[in-house]
């Protein structure tokens, strides 16, 4: 059946100001969480007859106009039902394994296993299901899709979920299935791996990027052809990323160590903190400073993903960020240089070293 989300059942009132996509979750049945960040690991979820298992949707703050985050949970030996849909979805496993099914536009399928530590994007319209590779354990993971913008956009379920339109370019090479890809060489910062399928985020080759500091690396992902865009950085142990701010909706996940974000607008005398560890999630809002730091014994790394990529920024503030995230705010970019932090910053981050018996490597990127 076709509806046109946010029309029915507003008998004569006039529409105003209707956002269909909030309109359209509330009737899913399952939670709706609204936070600054999240633990999807201990976040409840409940059956959800959309995916015929238990899920949940957690809209972050700095979420922005065209992203979600929704939970996923599979029980022990089942499997969800089949999907289809013309939004695009990163997924990232926070728990258990399992395998996904594509079927590609000639009906041969294409199946890969994964585990925590995964990551994958699904072809655009693709058919696809996921299975639990455990008869013991739940299977978990997330997805930040593109929904939001295509419903607001289109407001027509049969449109979006029962659409037959075939884009045979989003399926990418067979190897991309295989956890193989392609590495595309750029420069620090902008070296691209384009595949469908990242087997373990955990220990993906990475590339030092020393503009972003103290040691770091990263690596940019081209996932299915699609404008979600998807990096991991990591950050040695004793080490903090500078300072930087960018537009809204970058979801920002933990993969491995423990530590902590500060986040401030310009003019704020406070600073504000986000904890973490694998399973959290936050989304700093628009134009707000933010700052990560590894606090364990062990390199830390995070995921970072949005809507808008190196490949096809989409949105003129993606294409600044893109070009500015290593380039000084006093030179019309996006980064606070360690020279020109607030003296607090580097003060916060040798204590909570200390209380964790960590040794601090800053003094080799920062003179105390």
């Amino acid at each position: 059946m076709t509806r046109a989300t946010g029309v029915e059942g507003n008998g004569d009132r006039p529409k105003f100001l209707v956002d269909p996509y909030l309109e359209w979750v509330a009737g899913e049945g399952v939670p709706v969480y609204e936070d600054f960040g999240f633990d999807l690991l201990t976040l409840d979820v409940r059956p959800w007859a959309r995916m015929d298992a238990l899920g949940a949707y957690a809209h972050a703050l700095g979420r922005g106009d065209f992203v979600n985050m929704y939970v996923c949970e599979i029980a022990p030996g089942k499997q969800t039902a089949p999907q289809q849909h013309l939004f695009e979805e990163v997924i990232y496993v926070l728990a258990g394994g399992g395998s996904t099914t594509v079927e590609m536009p000639d009906g041969e399928e294409r199946s890969f296993e994964w585990h925590t530590g995964s990551l994958f994007a699904l072809p655009l319209n693709a058919r696809y299901t996921h299975y639990n590779g455990s008869g013991q354990r739940p299977a978990r993971f997330v997805s930040t899709t593109n929904l939001p913008l295509v419903l607001n956009v289109f407001r027509n379920d049969a449109f979006i979920w029962h659409n037959d339109e075939v884009f045979p370019e989003r399926f990418g090479d067979r190897q991309h299935y295989r956890g193989d890809g392609t590495f595309i060489p750029m420069r620090p910062g902008r070296h691209m791996w384009e595949t469908n399928f990242v087997p373990d985020l955990r220990t993906f080759d990475l590339v030092t990027w020393r503009e972003r500091g103290a040691g770091g690396s990263n690596i940019m992902f081209v996932l299915a052809d699609g404008t979600m865009h998807a990096h991991v950085s990591e950050m040695p142990v004793g080490t903090y990323k500078k300072g930087h701010r960018h537009g809204a909706d970058f979801h920002v996940f933990a993969v491995t160590g423990h530590g902590y974000s500060l986040y401030w607008y310009e003019r704020d005398k406070d600073l504000r903190r986000f904890d973490w560890k694998h399973g959290c999630v936050f989304a700093p809002t628009d134009g707000l400073f933010h700052q990560h730091f590894n606090a364990s014994p062990e390199p830390a790394r995070y995921l970072a993903v949005a809507f808008g990529g190196l490949r096809y920024p989409t949105l003129a503030d993606k294409r600044a960020t893109f070009t500015g995230m290593d380039v000084n705010v006093k030179e019309g970019g996006r980064q606070i240089e360690y020279e020109d932090e607030d003296p607090r910053i580097r003060r916060i981050y040798e204590d909570e070293l200390r209380k964790n018996g960590v040794p601090s490597r800053m003094g080799e990127f920062l003179p105390a």
